[in-house]
């Protein structure tokens, strides 16, 4: 079993289904769903709040993952679609893009079955906390920029490609610990936390909170520890993970869905003024020693030893950007390619004007100007934590920590 780099905490198996605007306009005008319900807030507990929630998404061109009542609606949906069996998870997407460059991983699992262990590749391995074998899919769908949906006084238009998540998922709603995890950390040289956004149980949260930090007493004083954040499906106890586990991170990761939700407007991406004003309120709110966020233009980290940073958010960059073009199936030679193009101009400029308005506080590297029929905008983030943590587990950086 391989310890460099350990991955945790959930995992999954995802649906991913093939986008096609006629069949949501056909639901539309089957659930009688108009323009003033659509919704990216709402809970969902039937097909035709499923519509509803994807289709506001669709309108705003942005990203999510919500919560389901029933696994039933997923499938439902689902069946409505082409669709294709994949393996999920923000720990389980960043290893699977490091095996592509043979690059060994460790997972935390905390739901396993036969299709999970015939997915996994070589290189990773893994521990798992399940005491049997189950399946509860996630359904994921992308849709493209430019896709249109009419029905009825529906008539929207998607401004951005994106993806969306929707889950009903026992095992990542109580995300079990292994009692193997702390043997497995005492090697680690990185540490991957994520996955808490499933759970919507306070004093469950709490209790796998104090068993994480019982375990990471476990970690060389040099590992690097990075948290993952994602869209959480009770907003309010991300609050819980920041207070019990933010002094053990080094590096507070999120994308710019997540990084708009803490200052709670939206940001242009490109506006150094208006990024620098939305960094001082998201370091209020994240006080962790590195923020990192990654957007479509850029990537940038935040802190007082941001500059280190520098090749892990290259080369996060990088992964990602190889996905998207490439999909599941990049070579160590797509990667190396995509590597070589040029780098988006406005996120360029971008990233000089930031660095200067914020002297020895943000690195900031500029994205890559991608162009390709046919985008894969499921995990673009996982794979951007795929290669950051790679880059990272090569420079063995670390900072030594007590955990109290």
């Amino acid at each position: 079993m391989n310890e460099e780099i350990v991955l945790g905490l959930g995992g999954c198996l995802d649906y991913e289904i093939s986008w096609d605007p006629a069949v949501l306009a056909d639901l539309v005008e089957r659930y009688g769903i108009s323009a003033a319900e659509l919704s990216t807030s709402l809970e969902v507990s039937s097909e035709r709040d499923l519509v509803r929630s994807v289709l506001g998404f669709v309108r705003d061109g942005v990203g999510g993952e919500r919560s389901v009542a029933s696994s039933d609606i997923v499938e439902a949906f689902a069946a409505r679609f082409p669709r294709r069996t994949t393996l999920g998870g923000t720990n389980v997407r960043a290893a699977l893009a490091m095996s592509r460059l043979g690059v060994r991983s460790t997972l935390h699992l905390v739901s396993i079955d036969d299709q999970v262990r015939q997915m996994l590749p070589d290189e990773v391995s893994y521990v798992c906390s399940a005491t049997r074998d189950t399946v509860d899919p996630h359904l994921i769908v992308q849709f493209p920029a430019g896709s249109r949906v009419r029905a009825g006084d529906v008539d929207i238009e998607a401004p951005h490609a994106n993806r969306l998540i929707y889950v009903n998922d026992p095992p990542n709603r109580e995300l079990g610990i292994s009692p193997e995890l702390g043997s497995v950390l005492r090697s680690a040289a990185v540490f991957l936390v994520s996955g808490f956004n499933s759970m919507q149980d306070a004093g469950t949260l709490r209790t796998r909170l104090d068993e994480l930090r019982e375990h990471m007493r476990s970690l060389p004083a040099w590992a690097q520890v990075v948290y993952e954040d994602a869209g959480f499906h009770v907003p309010g106890m991300s609050d819980l993970v920041r207070e019990r586990l933010l002094d053990l991170v080094d590096v507070y990761g999120m994308n710019e869905d997540e990084l708009q939700a803490y200052v709670g407007r939206r940001v242009d991406l490109l506006d150094a003024d208006a990024v620098a004003v939305a960094s001082a309120q998201l370091r209020d709110v994240v006080p962790a020693r590195t923020v990192v966020v990654h957007t479509k233009y850029w990537s940038l980290a935040l802190g007082e030893g941001a500059e280190a940073y520098r090749d892990a958010l290259d080369r996060g960059i990088v992964m990602a950007s190889t996905r998207y073009v490439h999909g599941d199936a990049f070579t160590i030679a797509d990667y190396e390619q995509v590597a070589r193009l040029p780098r988006h101009g406005g996120g360029a400029a971008f990233a000089r004007q930031l660095e200067r308005r914020l002297p020895g506080q943000a690195c900031c590297v500029p994205a890559v100007i991608l162009e390709t029929p046919t985008p894969t905008t499921i995990g673009l983030g996982d794979s951007f934590v795929g290669g950051f943590i790679a880059a990272l587990a090569r420079t063995r950086q670390g900072a030594g920590r007590g955990v109290a």
